[in-house]
Formats: structure tokens, C-alpha cells, sequence
């Protein structure tokens, strides 16, 4: 039998849905204001007889029926067709503090937002302070509220989980005398990680005793492994060794299944022989030590068994920030700014590529401002040495498929960069027709963001990546991996692909403020899961490299 509350919720619900969506107020206001009535009544309605719920004060009689159908049948259908005419994540976004139905229905109908990860991406670049009702604080609320909530979900990016991860680690070995040593998905370096373990040959009665009295719940225990969860919500795991095969069980721990299987079958190895070091396993099999960030695949162990497992980038090895957003659109700094941050970072050349013109939720550059904008960068130019800024746009790919300007417009850049921002609930089909287009346009210079992917928020339309890397490889188009920690897009498992048909990768920050230079390591870290070289990746050439690449490009149009 439904109480008081739970009808109440279902009329304040209704009102909030209505006002998103923008249906009659007056009707919105009544059932708000029938909530309030009700949560005040002494009696429960379920115990009146009908009469006497239509007489109740503010009961009209739209809204006492609506109360005796949800008592007789424990349904409310005018709550169910609208909670199935929106869309989860907008319904998500009601349970985030500071978020009302004003703002939602923003943020859905004119941001096209419809999930949390996108809108806290939209935060991350500064978007919602472009609309009315949404300063600086507010977006700075939703963010951490956002951040928040998603904690709860037990789910993590390699770059929310990291600074955590190192900090239990340190804790660890300050607190214990036996080794502790990190391994599964957080070694390997993956994009998402779903808990963080260690193998250790502490016992089983010590890391109860140290967690529980530092307020961890226990989640499982076994002969095997052991695990807590603290407030961050968090698993942490620990599988239990002994000396004898603590670095058999370290490895073991540290592959994927896939790799594992491979490894059994092609080496027969002994997990219960005694190695003195991890890499003592290799070296026994007279495989080449192949680091925790390759243990994905078996060809990576017969790479390793030939001495040709590639020499992966490094952080440090990126030379130049491509793409990158100025406050001439979404970005937080100016042009100025972001050229003095990148040659203090060492960087040697900067590529801005601010939204164009469709982008109007991030004040996309209309032409004129197109021409102001370079004047300005040609103006900055003129006082760098050894340092270069080079004029770009991340131009929207359309519906159908062309960029959002015209040839003379394109022509004035020195690259360009397409991606698509819009309409992207697509089949297959219809982001192929778009891509493809994109792709073959003879001003694209490089590839954003191939799928639109947001992790842990969205899947990004469906695409054909081995059809798409054929046609960038026939057009002389580079494939972004945005190295935002949220997007890591290419996906690291088809690069290997677009790196048998010569196809060069650019690991790209998408920078909306100096700060976001910085996650060109993330992208760096999935890079190598992809066995990704130096040579290979378009942001490592020197400048003059890099200057031939866009004359390059020049002469392609």
C-alpha cells in the first residue's frame, strides 16, 4: 500500500519532469503544490474513504484521481510517460545537488547534454557559464557534485583513482614491513579501473586489523585474496602470497587472461617455482621482460621471444601541444597565456584549434573573428623565438558529413582538425556517411576524437575503425587520441591497426586551459598500452618536423 511520501514524491517528480520538459506550468505548479499538502497531512490517504480525499484543501479533482489510481494499483501513469520520454541520464541528473528543473532542461535542450559524464565534460571546458543562470560557482558545484555522485558508482578513470592509489600504496609500505606490490588494471595502465590491488605476503589477520581500525569495511575473504572498501567507495584487493611464490603470483596478477593464456600455452612455465624477481620469469624463458602495460596480447609475447617489442613514447617525448582551446571559445586562458605556459613546459610549438562557427554552445568562431584571431596569433609570432603558434580550428563535421566552412575560410588555417559535436545518437551507417566525408575533405588535416566516446558516460556512436583507418590512410589524415582522461579516443586497442597502414597518431590534451597540457600523459600511458613509438606520433616532431607536416598538408588541399 503506498503512503503519504511516496505518493508526494511521485506528484513532485511529475511537476520537476513537466518543468523540463517544458509542458504546461500551471499544471506542473498544482501537482508541486499537491506534493507539499500531502507530505503535511497526519492521516495516511490510503486510510480515507474517496470522498475524503477530494475534499482535502488543494485536492482537486484531476489530482484525487490521480491519488486513487496510484492507491488502487500502486501506478501513477502520467509519472510513467513522462520518465519514458526522458531520457536516464536526465533523470540522473535530478539526484545531483544545485541542479534544478530550470537547469536541466538547459542543459538537455540547449547544451544537448544527456548524461552526467557529458555535462561534467562541459564543466571540465568551461561551457556552462555561456548560459543564463550558470556563473562560475555554480559550474565549480556541479562539477564536484558530479564527481561526488560518480565516486559512489565504484567505477573510476585511471586519472580520478591515480593520486588515491599512490597514497594507500605509500601508507602501505610505511605500515607494514613486508612488500606490497601494486598489479591488475592500475598496472597495466587501463583507461577504467574498477579496483586496485596488490599482491603482499602480509597476513590476512594484519591487513584486517590495519583496515578495520582505520575505517574500512571488509568485502571478502578467502584463502586467496582479501578486500576492503573506505568512504571513496574504492575496492581494494589483496592477493595473498608467500615468499616462495610471491613473484609468480605478482605476475600472474599483473597480465590480462588473454595474455595469460598465451603465455601458458607458448611457455609451459611453472608458477610454483621459486624466482627471486619478476623479471627472473622472462629471463628463464629466454623472452625478453615485457612491461606490465603490454601484458594484453599473445603477439606481444612472441614480439618479446624475437627481441622486437617496440620502444614505446614517453611523457616526456611529446613536443609540441596540438589542439588546444583559447577564451576566443570555451578555453579559460588567452592565446598569450597558453603560448607562455607551453614554452615554460618546454614545449616547442602550440596549435590552437578553438570550436568553429556550429559550436555555438562553446562561442565558436564566426568569421570575422576568424581573421581577428590570426592577426593577433601573427602578432604573438612576431615576438617568439624558437617557439610557433600555429592557426587551426576544430571545425564541425555536419549531418552530412562537410566542414562548417567554406573553402576560403578553411584555406586560412594551417591545419584542421574534425570532429563531431553534434547529432550523435547515430547508426553505423550514418556516422560512416559523416566520417567518411570528413575524412576524404581535403582540408582535414586531422581525425578528433574518432567515436565521441565519454568513458563511464558514454559509448560514442558506432564506427567500422578498421574502415575509417583505411580512409585516413588513403587521404593522409591523422588519427587523434585525445588524451583527455575522459575520452582516450582512439580507443589504445585499434592503434596497432592504423599503425600497419602507416597512419600517424597525434596524442592530443584538447587543452581548455594551461592546466590541461598536463593530460597528455594520460594519453601517453594508454599510447604504449598500443605499443605507440616516438616516430609515430604526430605531437613528438621537432617543429621544423612539424612545419613539413603542414606544408604537407597545404599542398594536399
Amino acid at each position: 500500500m503506498m503512503n503519504n511520501y511516496a505518493i508526494a514524491d511521485n506528484f513532485s517528480l511529475l511537476a520537476k519532469l513537466m518543468d523540463i520538459h517544458g509542458d504546461n506550468s500551471f499544471k506542473a505548479k498544482s501537482y508541486a503544490a499537491a506534493a507539499f499538502t500531502i507530505e503535511k497531512l497526519t492521516v495516511q490517504l490510503a486510510e480515507l474513504p474517496q470522498d475524503k480525499i477530494f475534499s482535502i484543501k488543494g485536492i482537486g479533482e484531476s489530482i484525487g484521481k490521480s491519488i486513487v489510481e496510484q492507491i488502487g494499483t500502486g501506478n501513477f501513469n502520467a509519472l510513467q510517460e513522462y520518465i519514458q520520454k526522458t531520457p536516464p541520464g536526465i533523470l540522473e541528473m535530478m539526484s545531483i545537488k544545485g541542479i534544478g528543473p530550470k537547469k536541466i532542461a538547459t542543459i538537455w535542450k540547449e547544451l544537448e547534454i544527456e548524461t552526467l559524464g557529458e555535462l561534467l565534460y562541459a564543466c571540465n571546458e568551461n561551457r556552462l557559464t555561456l548560459y543564463k543562470g550558470f556563473g562560475e560557482k555554480t559550474q565549480k558545484n556541479i562539477k564536484e557534485a558530479i564527481e561526488f555522485y560518480m565516486g559512489t558508482l565504484g567505477s573510476f578513470l585511471y586519472q580520478q583513482v591515480e593520486s588515491y592509489a599512490d597514497a594507500i600504496d605509500q601508507k602501505l609500505k610505511l605500515s607494514f614491513k613486508k612488500p606490497f606490490f601494486a598489479c591488475g588494471e592500475f598496472r597495466r595502465q587501463q583507461e577504467v579501473i574498477n579496483k586496485l590491488e596488490w599482491v603482499t605476503n602480509n597476513s590476512a589477520d594484519d591487513l584486517r586489523a590495519f583496515f578495520t581500525s582505520n575505517a574500512y569495511e571488509m568485502i571478502e575473504e578467502n584463502a586467496s585474496i582479501i578486500s576492503f572498501k573506505g568512504k571513496e567507495n574504492c575496492l581494494l584487493q589483496f592477493h595473498l602470497s608467500n615468499a616462495s611464490n610471491f613473484y609468480a603470483t605478482l605476475f600472474i596478477h599483473s597480465c590480462s587472461a588473454e595474455f595469460l593464456t598465451a603465455w601458458n600455452a607458448i611457455t609451459q612455465w611453472d608458477p610454483s617455482f621459486n624466482y627471486d624477481a619478476e623479471n627472473a620469469i622472462f629471463n628463464h624463458h629466454h623472452i625478453s621482460p615485457i612491461p606490465p602495460y603490454l601484458r594484453e596480447t599473445a603477439a606481444n609475447i612472441i614480439d618479446a621471444k624475437n627481441n622486437q617489442l617496440p620502444s614505446v613514447i614517453q611523457t616526456d617525448q611529446i613536443t609540441g601541444i596540438i589542439h588546444s582551446h583559447s577564451n576566443w571559445s570555451d578555453g579559460s586562458n588567452t592565446i598569450e597565456e597558453m603560448a607562455k605556459v607551453a614554452i615554460e613546459k618546454g614545449y616547442q610549438y602550440l596549435v590552437i584549434s578553438d570550436h568553429s562557427k556550429s559550436a555555438f554552445y562553446a562561442n565558436g568562431l564566426q568569421e570575422d573573428r576568424i581573421r581577428a584571431q590570426h592577426q593577433q596569433i601573427d602578432e604573438i609570432n612576431s615576438r617568439l623565438k624558437s617557439f610557433k603558434i600555429f592557426k587551426s580550428i576544430e571545425s564541425d563535421i555536419l549531418n552530412d558529413g562537410s566542414l562548417d566552412y567554406p573553402e576560403h575560410v578553411l584555406q586560412s588555417f594551417d591545419l584542421v582538425i574534425a570532429s563531431v559535436h553534434s547529432n550523435l545518437k547515430m547508426n553505423q551507417d550514418k556516422a560512416m556517411g559523416r566520417l567518411l566525408k570528413a575524412i576524404e575533405n581535403p582540408f582535414t588535416a586531422i581525425l578528433g576524437h574518432m567515436t565521441g566516446r565519454l568513458l563511464l558516460s558514454r559509448n560514442g556512436y558506432p564506427v567500422d575503425h578498421q574502415m575509417i583507418i583505411d580512409a585516413c590512410a588513403a587521404n593522409n589524415v591523422v588519427i587523434e587520441l585525445n588524451a583527455h582522461p575522459r575520452r582516450l579516443d582512439i580507443d589504445w586497442r585499434w592503434i596497432g591497426k592504423a599503425l600497419d597502414k602507416n597512419v600517424l597518431i597525434s596524442i592530443n590534451p584538447d587543452a581548455h586551459s594551461t592546466d590541461g597540457y598536463d593530460d597528455c600523459r594520460y594519453g601517453v600511458l594508454v599510447a604504449q598500452k598500443a605499443g605507440l613509438t616516438r616516430a609515430q606520433n604526430l605531437s613528438s616532431f621537432s617543429l621544423p618536423a612539424f612545419q613539413q607536416f603542414v606544408d604537407g598538408q597545404k599542398k594536399k588541399r
